[in-house]
């Protein structure tokens, strides 16, 4: 129990790590991104908070507006990453 609270605490800081550098070096947000996801994993954590915070196919960290698009169309938030292209579909609670 105290590793996956460890496991937490050091995913929580990497994402935050990602959120601050992203700008200034996207190639170091997407390795603390990488790094995150398979702590993650290590531990077997989920990392449904931060799930529409990076993509899946690049690791990269996103932000609406600036590496990636942001849609909702008939109650389907949809999320673009204009590193790699790829799509994210999420149905929103009716």
């Amino acid at each position: 129990m105290k590793e996956k609270q460890k496991a937490l605490e050091e995913i929580e800081r990497l994402f935050e790590l990602a959120k601050k550098t992203v700008k200034k070096d996207a190639e170091k947000a997407r390795r603390y991104v990488k790094k995150a996801r398979r702590k993650a994993m290590k531990v077997k954590v989920s990392l449904r908070k931060y799930k529409k915070n990076f993509c899946k196919k690049c690791n990269s960290y996103l932000i609406p507006g600036y590496n990636c698009k942001v849609r909702i169309n008939k109650g389907v938030l949809s999320i673009k990453c204009l590193e790699c292209g790829s799509y994210r579909r999420y149905k929103l609670k009716a």
